[in-house]
């Protein structure tokens, strides 16, 4: 998981690229001649700049020198159906380079208009132009203002203020605009109001009602802190966690997905794997009483279990619906499990030890399948195979059939075996020597098996 902080080195100036011919606009900006020269250059420009842009309007907006006084700069103005607008300069004849209207649109620090903004009246609203950006990355957002914050090399950042929906984004696109390129549309929050890069259309009690809207899309009762609210990072896919603390002493992690959708809200008692795990709340005492619940809950299934662990576990297609579905480690004994507590209390749950909870689809990680060894040569005994203490194993898989099919070693050294199980119920069936099984998924492979078959 990425860290909060995820600026880029941007160009945060005003951006103008002439000095005496573009001083300041003209009383008649968009003459004839102006827009002639701009229809009859934009098809070089728009071929050289590599610009994404169904030529609507153009104009040759001046022409002077560079803020060196030595180079000759050459700069238009095109306007592009479907498309932001485009700022183009030539310095010297060289490749030319577009810019997005928004980025010319804020007056100078001087408080003058800048003399390179967009006039074409297909310009006119640059928050237009960023329509289809938006559309594509899927962010619900109708810009009511914008504003541009500057540039790398390769990409351009605004902020957007957004009607309906408070908060505020920043918007990442590729430098010139190209709708085929990678967009980014981050909400305010996540920009720390300490950094350079930062939202300033929205303050800062606004940006954090992105979290607000979250909490309701989750349904979960979370009355927030005042100062119960933060962003944790953003993940490989985009996703970004926040984490929210209640009054009453609960806390989430808020997963929302890369388009600004609310995706899922992970208890804090369950939300160590995240960055971490929540900060803003104590969940020592939550911890305790789960272990409690899930130790009564294991037992009542059978399975005597003083649980020091647990890891909350997605449904497979094994699991009932509405199950509660965990890994349990126990102080009190060396092997662990995967439990599935039914949703009604009335019913057991069940209990499947990690040396078999690959037939069910779940693998354990908080204690290792060795420790349930003793499990699988209990069965091999069951079925006369009184010699073999399971020394290995491995899962060999699932049929389509629901006939499960898991390999033992014997620590003797001698002559492996293929157990069979039913799946629904979890069951032994058979029990195959190595040596007849190698119709099943290419025999047996542990190593001292090979060598004996």
């Amino acid at each position: 998981m990425r860290p909060v902080s995820i600026g880029l080195a941007f160009v945060l100036s005003f951006l103008t690229f002439t000095s005496a011919a573009l001083a300041a606009p003209k009383a008649d900006p968009i003459s004839k001649e102006d827009r002639a020269a701009g229809m009859a250059a934009a098809p070089g420009l728009i071929s050289g700049a590599n610009l994404d842009c169904q030529l609507a309007d153009a104009r040759k907006i001046g022409e002077g020198k560079d803020e060196t006084g030595k180079k000759h700069v050459v700069v238009y103005e095109l306007a592009c159906t479907g498309n932001e607008g485009v700022i183009v300069n030539i310095t010297d004849k060289q490749t030319p380079m577009g810019f997005s209207c928004f980025e010319f649109n804020a007056v100078r620090p001087d408080g003058k208009p800048n003399p390179t903004q967009c006039l074409l009246p297909g310009n006119a609203d640059p928050k237009a132009g960023l329509a289809p950006y938006l559309a594509k990355v899927g962010v619900d957002c109708t810009p009511s203002r914008i504003r541009g914050v500057g540039h790398s090399a390769t990409v351009a950042m605004a902020e957007l203020e957004c009607a309906g929906a408070p908060g505020g984004y920043m918007l990442e696109i590729s430098s010139p605009p190209r709708l085929d390129k990678p967009i980014k549309a981050m909400p305010c929050m996540v920009y720390p109001e300490t950094d350079n890069l930062k939202c300033t259309l929205t303050d800062r009690a606004t940006q954090n009602m992105v979290v607000d809207r979250l909490v309701a899309a989750s349904g979960k009762p979370c009355p927030i802190k005042p100062d119960g609210r933060a962003v944790v990072g953003v993940g490989g896919n985009g996703s970004i966690f926040y984490e929210v603390a209640c009054t009453d002493g609960k806390g989430y992690m808020l997963e929302q997905a890369a388009n600004g959708k609310f995706h899922e809200a992970i208890p804090c008692i369950e939300a160590d794997g995240i960055a971490g795990g929540c900060k803003m709340t104590d969940t020592r005492q939550a911890k305790t009483e789960q272990n409690n619940l899930y130790g009564k809950l294991a037992k009542d299934a059978g399975y005597d279990c003083a649980v020091s662990g647990y890891a909350p576990l997605p449904l497979s297609a094994e699991a009932p619906a509405h199950s509660d579905v965990v890994e349990l480690s126990c102080s009190n004994r060396a092997d662990g499990a995967i439990a599935i507590f039914p949703a009604s209390t009335t019913e057991k749950g069940m209990i499947v030890d990690c040396a078999h909870s690959e037939l069910i689809l779940y693998r354990c990680s908080l204690t290792k399948a060795s420790a349930a060894y003793n499990k699988l040569t209990a069965e091999l005994v069951s079925y006369g195979r009184n010699s073999c203490n399971v020394s290995d194993a491995r899962t060999v898989g699932v049929t389509a059939d629901k006939r499960g099919f898991i390999e033992v070693a014997c620590s003797d050294g001698g002559q492996g075996y293929m157990i069979e199980y039913t799946i629904s119920p979890l069951k032994m069936k058979t029990v195959i020597i190595c040596a007849e099984a190698k119709s099943i998924a290419g025999g047996c492979t542990l190593p001292s098996n090979v060598k004996k078959s």
